[in-house]
């Protein structure tokens, strides 16, 4: 059901059927730029429709010549000092491509989300809210949360021990309860290493839709990772939810360019529009 983390020396990729991707997450240099070709073979094999990178300054030269397509960027990434980019090698070219329609629709929503950078931040709500950094014992309520708000999604964030895994190693949950209830969440991803946390997996069940709690959660996650020393924050939203490209927009994020039919969510292949902060 799921993509799965694997490895390729030692960098890090997902790959699978539900994305149909290879998404290289981290990349070791000592396997530069032979990867290039393991992952073309490995995407061959597949019947992969693209191959996603992150990927830093030192690589570009090999995977520009390879045929990948730069398709954002993210300045001083790592350690608060290299920059990030991304690159894409769309091997089924109709991924590649956008109808007009779908293009007016991304470009009209980031135009929304910029126009907003300039107004008045102000972060209110329900003093009968709070927030607080879940544990483990919030788990089954987590899990609860995502499948109200998810047909499907890239990670297993729906498997209680995916959760449990990953909040014993690098990732920070956070949480909105009302009384006891959790009524919306969200992660940040930490890349400890390298000094960068992707804000992420947020969710508010509906009944609570429109009081501003990603707004909430954002700020929220931000004050931990400057207590956590990271250096620079960033996104992958979905590029047609204009409330979440406006919350990171309002919160200061710059756009930092559109990732072409990426990500799998609510079992469709959707573009998605990747935000940045340099704290």
């Amino acid at each position: 059901m799921y993509d799965k983390i694997d490895k390729i020396g030692k960098s890090k990729i997902q790959h699978g059927k539900n994305n149909n991707r290879i998404y290289l997450m981290s990349l070791y240099r000592n396997d530069y730029p032979s990867i290039i070709n393991k992952m073309e073979v490995l995407a061959a094999k597949n019947n992969y429709t693209k191959i996603f990178t992150k990927i830093p300054g030192w690589a570009i030269d090999g995977f520009q010549a390879a045929g990948y397509l730069r398709e954002a960027s993210i300045p001083n990434f790592y350690n608060g000092e290299k920059d990030a980019h991304f690159f894409s090698h769309f091997i089924d070219h109709s991924r590649s491509v956008l109808d007009s329609h779908q293009r007016e629709q991304i470009n009209n929503f980031i135009a929304l989300a910029l126009s907003k950078k300039s107004e008045p931040l102000t972060i209110e709500y329900n003093s009968q809210f709070k927030i607080k950094i879940l544990k483990e014992c919030d788990i089954p309520k987590l899990n609860n949360i995502y499948w109200k708000v998810f047909m499907s999604y890239p990670f297993p964030i729906f498997e209680e021990n995916y959760i449990k895994k990953t909040m014993r190693e690098n990732v920070i949950y956070f949480g909105i309860f009302l009384k006891n209830k959790l009524i919306a969440a969200s992660s940040a991803e930490m890349d400890v290493t390298a000094k960068n946390a992707e804000m992420t997996d947020f969710a508010t069940i509906p009944d609570f839709r429109g009081n501003n709690l990603s707004l909430v959660l954002l700020n929220e996650m931000e004050k931990e990772m400057r207590r956590k020393r990271m250096k620079t924050l960033y996104t992958i939203a979905r590029s047609y939810s204009a409330g979440m490209n406006i919350t990171f927009a309002k919160m200061g994020y710059m756009y930092a360019g559109t990732l072409i039919n990426n990500t799998q969510i609510s079992t469709k292949i959707e573009s998605m529009n990747v935000w940045y902060k340099n704290l």
